[in-house]
């Protein structure tokens, strides 16, 4: 059987982002899927909409992790991307830890990075080659969407937005729906209000 390569683009900032990476990480040990990750940012997603100030607020420290990820990833290539936005994503969703310098060393270091890759926190050079790797995926979708967003076999959704990752079987089992769903051609849409508070376990 031929290993299914999927594309998954991020944003560390983002809580669903998260629990759809670890879910399809869960995906990755019980079917042939390799995962590919790459950037986006919700902070230039939304630089131009009209959104509250609690999430102008939320995003005002969202560029900085990306540029540090996009740093490393130019450096180092796109293999420290995964590690890089684990050791973060523990940080940020898991230990509520601010979006700051010491929160990036820290994640660099658990990472095995040198720290001083934090500098490119505050470096907005890093930027068009975060909206060009953005745009890589989210073209793919649409305007309406953001992360997580996956692409595999010609086929791009935003999603699967889920409020706790499934692991084992039941993982590898909703991949399976997932794939079944994108073989139609004019599928788009499978959507309902969330009824659980987000479960990071």
């Amino acid at each position: 059987m031929t290993k299914t390569n999927a594309d998954f683009w991020f944003d560390p900032a983002c809580p669903f982002a998260w629990i759809t990476s670890r879910w399809i990480l869960e995906v990755e040990q019980v079917r042939d899927v390799s995962v590919t990750w790459h950037i986006m940012s919700l902070a230039y997603l939304n630089q131009d909409k009209d959104i509250d100030d609690g999430y102008r607020e939320f995003l005002t420290t969202a560029w900085q992790p990306v540029r540090v990820l996009m740093a490393a990833e130019q450096k180092f290539g796109k293999e420290v991307l995964l590690p890089l936005y684990t050791a973060m994503g523990n940080r940020i969703h898991l230990e509520k830890q601010d979006k700051d310098r010491a929160m990036i060393e820290s994640a660099l270091a658990e990472a095995g990075l040198p720290v001083e890759l934090a500098d490119a926190m505050d470096d907005s050079s890093y930027d068009d080659a975060i909206a060009t790797s953005h745009h890589l995926g989210m073209d793919q979708v649409g305007n309406e969407v953001g992360t997580p967003t996956i692409a595999f076999e010609g086929h791009a959704f935003f999603g699967p937005v889920i409020s706790k990752a499934p692991r084992g079987e039941d993982a590898g089992r909703m991949w399976d729906a997932f794939v079944t769903l994108s073989a139609f051609e004019h599928f788009s849409e499978l959507k309902r209000s969330r009824e659980h508070d987000l479960d990071f376990s």
